[in-house]
């Protein structure tokens, strides 16, 4: 119905610029239609008659009786709309004909894949997410944001987007030295509860350590590996590069596990031995936007809406005479390395925690004066996840230690359904994950809801097949046995599909994906259950065959946007 839309967006365009020049206005208004909120009101509505007659100085009401007359003379209202109606202070429902609605089914069938993809803008966009800091397994947190992630790379690509997944490792700081510490002592034989847990003797100044079982692999991997060519447990560096690799590897099984790729992996320590954070810094003295104070370097972040100046290096307790920078400033060499690479386009999608970073480090963009612009990056942050299982929730894993991995989570239930369940609200919604009802297999748990579809629609289409019917040959059927108002709701609910992505891509809402699949499942069900799909009458049999194949389709679609699987059985 893409074409169909198109062609009475353009009619009305053309009788808005009409009322303009009439009246002398040279003034540009887009026509658009919306979705009227109840269903009996119609498929489409037009609300230009209250937003013109201000303009026009008419009443909305006779504005629109005028925008009708002139409408219904339009070849393309006349060939795909009923009589238009006037409702309210002028507002105009669009009731589209049945053939209008079937052309929704046509295009699906010879789109197949590519319905709802638009063309090339030529655009490039990178999305870092995950960004995890190889110090131990991923938790369910980074799964909500390895599912968020992949969807709004999904979705933008939807839209002729390039996009580029980038996983940032923060491969340097205090955790990793805490990373090492931990490894080290289990290497030594000690474990938790031991008197040097959580305080290292030889370091009283040091924090807790890592309790997870992980720690006691990493420990043993390491020893196994060095024993032979005399590796030592004092050797602090070698323990480091060896526990980091691990951990990176560990992490790379739980993407794999989760279908998560991405195209490049950065490298926080890169950041200081290619010298881009020391040059970053000379870049912010150089433009008069630090000052020393209190033996610290400061931003002038307030300059920038931050709510105070920040601290960007300061003196290393651990090393007198040194100093250190604070995170932020890694942050802000690293996105000018993004902005270097030719990405204009930047989306960060981040836990809420992160909140504070955001003014300072696009504080610091601006300061370094190198043509970024104000808003840069985009960010998406999202809650913690709460695990449920059994009834009771669920805070500790045997492997972590002291949160639940996303592995565990596949484990419990599939990463279909751990991926589906996570991104079935909001980012920054808090979200409960029922271990309990994601293993059900009816129509209370949302993802087996809309796979079910998809499968059932695939057994019909199997039969049909053997047969000796051809599914391949159902885009040129005749489709105007598709006639009654329950068919023509789910061809309705169909032509949706390409505007959500654009929208869903725009609000950085994959929700809006699990809510429009769980919405189309529905209808399918309930078209279902009103008409028999493999009637005696060959033409209304083909048809609606056609119908439910183009369903099955936009399901596929949608779930892929997801990345989650349609079965073709259950």
């Amino acid at each position: 119905m893409l074409r169909v839309q198109s062609e009475l967006l353009t009619a009305l365009q053309s009788t808005l610029d009409q009322l303009l020049t009439e009246a002398g206005l040279e003034v540009n208004i887009q026509a658009q239609f919306e979705s009227p909120k109840v269903a009996s009101h119609g498929d489409l509505a037009i609300t230009s008659a209250m937003q013109l007659s201000k303009t026009l100085k008419v009443n909305p009401r006779a504005l629109g009786e005028t925008m009708k007359a002139a409408l219904e003379a339009m070849p393309a209202f006349a060939k795909w709309a009923e009589p238009l109606e006037i409702a309210g202070p002028g507002f105009i429902n669009i009731r589209l004909k049945p053939a209008a609605k079937q052309t929704t089914v046509t295009d699906i069938l010879q789109s197949q894949a590519s319905y709802g993809l638009q063309a090339s803008t030529g655009e490039r966009l990178l999305v870092e997410f995950v960004s995890a800091n190889p110090t131990g397994p991923l938790h369910v947190g980074h799964g909500r944001q390895a599912a968020l992630g992949d969807a709004i790379c999904n979705l933008f690509a939807t839209q002729g987007v390039s996009v580029y997944r980038e996983f940032y490792y923060n491969d340097a700081g205090v955790q990793i030295e805490t990373l090492t510490k931990s490894t080290q002592l289990r290497a030594k034989g000690f474990k938790p509860g031991d008197d040097c847990w959580p305080i290292d003797p030889a370091d009283p100044a040091s924090k807790a350590f890592y309790n997870g079982e992980y720690i006691a692999d990493i420990a043993r991997d390491y020893l196994e590996k060095f024993d032979s060519d005399g590796g030592s447990v004092d050797d602090a560096e070698a323990i480091r590069t060896f526990a980091v690799a691990y951990l990176r590897h560990e992490q790379d099984l739980d993407l794999a596990a989760f279908s998560v790729k991405f195209d490049n992996f950065y490298l926080e320590s890169s950041l200081y031995t290619s010298g881009r954070v020391d040059a970053t810094v000379a870049k912010l003295v150089a433009a008069g936007k630090t000052y020393e104070q209190d033996g610290a370097l400061w931003l002038k972040s307030t300059e920038y809406g931050d709510d105070k100046d920040r601290v960007m290096r300061k003196s290393n307790p651990e090393t007198p005479g040194a100093s250190i920078y604070t995170y932020f400033v890694p942050d802000v060499a690293y996105h000018i390395a993004k902005w270097e690479r030719g990405f204009t386009r930047v989306i960060n999608i981040q836990g809420t925690d992160h909140h504070g970073t955001i003014a300072r480090v696009r504080a610091g963009l601006q300061a370094a004066n190198v043509g970024i612009p104000a808003g840069y990056p985009d960010y998406v942050l999202h809650t913690m996840v709460r695990v449920m299982k059994d009834g009771e929730e669920v805070k500790i894993s045997k492997r972590a230690g002291s949160y639940v991995t996303l592995r565990d989570l596949i484990e419990w239930t599939s990463a279909d359904a751990v991926r589906f369940f996570l991104l079935s609200r909001k980012p920054d919604t808090e979200y409960t994950f029922d271990v309990d009802l994601a293993v059900k297999k009816n129509n209370d748990n949302p993802v087996f809801y809309v796979q079910y579809a998809h499968a059932r629609i695939c057994s019909i289409l199997r039969t049909f097949a053997e047969g000796g019917g051809s599914v391949i040959a159902l885009d040129t059927v005749d489709l105007l046995p598709l006639d009654s108002p329950i068919a023509q709701a789910l061809m309705l609910q169909l032509s949706k599909y390409p505007a959500m992505l654009t929208e869903a891509a725009k609000g950085f809402a994959p929700h809006d994906v699990t809510f429009y699949l769980r919405d189309l499942a529905s209808s399918y069900h309930s078209y279902y259950d009103a008409e028999r799909i493999l009637v005696d009458d060959v033409p209304t049999k083909l048809a609606r065959l056609a119908l439910i194949a183009a369903t099955a389709q936009v399901l596929k679609n949608g779930l892929a946007i997801l990345g989650v699987s349609a079965p073709e059985k259950m």
